[in-house]
């Protein structure tokens, strides 16, 4: 060997130590290195990123790269994305959100000495225990609210506190709505001014006024529908401390008139509406000014990933990157290559930023079946067909007797109208405007399918089950069809069939389907048109509720708001034996209601 060779040196790594300080939004990260210097350090994990063993120094002497410090700094250089000028300074600048992507990286990492703050402490303590937070659910709701979604709404307050956002991604039928308002109610006990927006898809604009009317009457909320003239006046007059309520696509339309508007929350529901980043609906949400951002859905990705990396794009701009690097870093390794390594990144990464629970993980905590009311809201030719209808049947009670003639004539006409709640095609073959409750029905399939679950959806009206039917064909949704008029060979195979296989709805007549099926292979029942009778209603429910069900099942009855169907309801809870006061259809008393309780059913306050 020559001499100079002999003279060479191989060195140990340099000592590292890491501090991590929280300051107001921020992570102030400081590397120390021994003496080395930034660029130097650069360099140094340049080499070892290409697997180098060894790291010639400018004097000729050499360092080993076997140091498991040196792969700390470089997992959180690649996976927290920073810029070699930051490095070089050894003085980096972190959003706070993430701290505990920080804080797994460094406890996890050896062979460095790690500085932590009280106030980055207290961050990482505060996320990982939730449950154990000292936010006090609002008094109201005390009673209502279940253990998970008490948890939901602490995680909620514990986001906002840190100035979070994040997706609540709870299953279909948990209770996502309430939680929100719990979130909403406690803000405005403590800042009367507190406003929000909340998008949703239209077909549930109407079921938010609806709940945060009977959950936080305190809370004032506005819906934003209407002609663009009526939005206009709308927007223009809402005041500090209201919740606006709108639709992604009226948002889209009327953007113009949310950009001086500032909002202390901004709730997304079916987040999904925005999985595509570059829909003009996706860009609207995301321009809104809202110091905290939620996002609500039960399917956080359908297809593909980059769903996951446009809702977060909403939440906390540049958490996930740029697509770009989204897509090269995470996407493609955990798509095409199945990384394991990868998808464990991701993972840790969005982790403390979703929150989801299934129905089999709180079952102890739910009833036996959940029930909910779902509403609409009608658009302008709907409801102005089902307003002159309404106050025809109310002269023709006016002016009827009480004979028996008078009341069959007056039971059609009350079926008519809630034929047009359904979709006034059953009335009308000229009609060309939309049904509102239709659309809320194929969103809420549409969400169930893509949640992996099976529905059962009866209707009284076989021609209703026929127009659900062409929209489920129009959707690509698998579904089976029971009426009056299936053949018992045919019935009894498409019961066997559904326990089984992967067609995910089943439409029913309820008088073909109220008894005689076992369909427990469903967990979720959709009831589109109230029936006078409720046993009836429980009776079909019972067709997936039943003895050897194994799951959840959640019961969704759909109705229109303002119109007979609510009162029809209302009545249902004031009277619990209607099924004996009022007689199903085709018979001719109406049993014991006056004519006083039927025009009752065609008013509203």
């Amino acid at each position: 060997l020559s001499e100079s060779f002999k003279k060479l040196k191989v060195l140990p790594p340099p000592k590292i130590s890491i501090g991590v300080k929280s300051s107001g939004s921020w992570l102030e990260l400081t590397v120390d290195t021994d003496g080395m210097s930034g660029a130097e350090l650069t360099r140094l994990l340049s080499e070892y990123s290409q697997k180098k063993r060894y790291y010639r120094m400018k004097n000729g002497e050499f360092l080993a790269l076997d140091d498991n410090g040196l792969m700390t700094v470089a997992k959180l250089v690649e996976g927290l994305a920073v810029n070699k000028s930051d490095l070089q300074s050894q003085k980096i600048r972190l959003p706070k959100y993430r701290a505990l992507y920080l804080d797994g990286i460094l406890k996890e990492g050896t062979g460095i000495t790690l500085y932590r703050d009280a106030l980055f402490k207290a961050v990482v303590r505060g996320m990982k225990s939730v449950e154990d937070s000292d936010f006090e659910i609002p008094l109201t709701l005390r009673p209502v609210l279940r253990e998970y979604q008490k948890t939901g709404f602490r995680w909620l307050k514990t986001l906002d506190s840190y100035g979070f956002g994040g997706i609540l991604a709870d299953d279909m039928g948990l209770g996502k709505t309430i939680q929100v308002i719990a979130l909403l109610l406690d803000e405005r006990n403590r800042e009367p001014d507190t406003s929000a927006l909340i998008i949703c898809p239209a077909s549930l604009v109407y079921n938010w006024e609806n709940e945060i009317h009977q959950f936080a009457p305190t809370l004032k909320v506005r819906t934003i529908s209407g002609t663009a003239q009526e939005r206009e006046e709308l927007l223009n007059a809402a005041s500090e401390g209201e919740i606006l309520v709108t639709s992604y696509d009226l948002l889209k339309r009327d953007i113009a008139f949310y950009e001086e508007k500032e909002f202390r929350f901004q709730i997304i529901d079916e987040a999904q509406y925005i999985k595509n980043a570059s829909t003009q609906s996706a860009k609207a949400v995301k321009s809104v000014n809202a110091r905290t951002r939620f996002a609500l859905t039960g399917t956080p990705i359908e297809n593909r990933l980059s769903e996951l990396w446009s809702i977060f794009d909403f939440l906390m701009p540049g958490f996930l990157f740029s697509y770009q690097r989204f897509k090269k870093e995470y996407e493609l390794p955990i798509v095409r290559d199945q990384d394991e390594a990868c998808l464990k990144g991701l993972h840790r990464m969005i982790g403390p930023f979703i929150m989801r629970r299934l129905k089999k993980d709180v079952l102890k905590e739910l009833p036996d079946k959940l029930e909910n009311v779902i509403y609409s809201g009608f658009e302008k030719e709907q409801k102005d067909l089902y307003t002159a209808n309404a106050w025809q049947v109310r002269q023709q009670l006016e002016q009827a007797g009480d004979g028996g003639s008078d009341r069959i004539q007056i039971l059609a006409q009350l079926t008519k109208l809630r034929q047009i709640c359904c979709d006034p095609h059953l009335c009308y073959s000229n009609y060309n405007g939309s049904s509102a409750k239709l659309e809320t029905c194929i969103d809420l399939i549409r969400n169930g399918v893509e949640g992996g679950h099976k529905i059962l959806l009866f209707s009284q009206f076989t021609s209703m089950l026929e127009i659900i039917e062409k929209r489920l064909k129009k959707e690509g949704i698998a579904y089976y069809i029971l009426t009056g008029a299936t053949p018992k060979e045919e019935r009894l195979h498409m019961v066997n069939s559904f326990k089984d296989d992967g067609v995910p709805v089943f439409l029913i007549s309820l008088k073909a389907g109220g008894t005689g099926l076992n369909l427990t292979a469903a967990d979720v029942v959709i009831h589109y048109d109230p029936w006078w009778n409720v046993a009836a209603q429980n009776q079909a429910t019972d067709r997936t509720h039943r003895i050897g069900q194994e799951k959840q099942v959640t019961v969704f009855k759909l109705i229109t708001k303002g119109t007979i169907e609510e009162n029809i309801l209302k009545l249902q809870e004031s009277k619990k034996n209607l099924a004996e006061q009022i007689i199903t259809e085709g018979t001719v008393s109406l049993g014991s209601l006056t004519k006083d309780d039927l025009i009752g059913l065609l008013i509203f306050s």
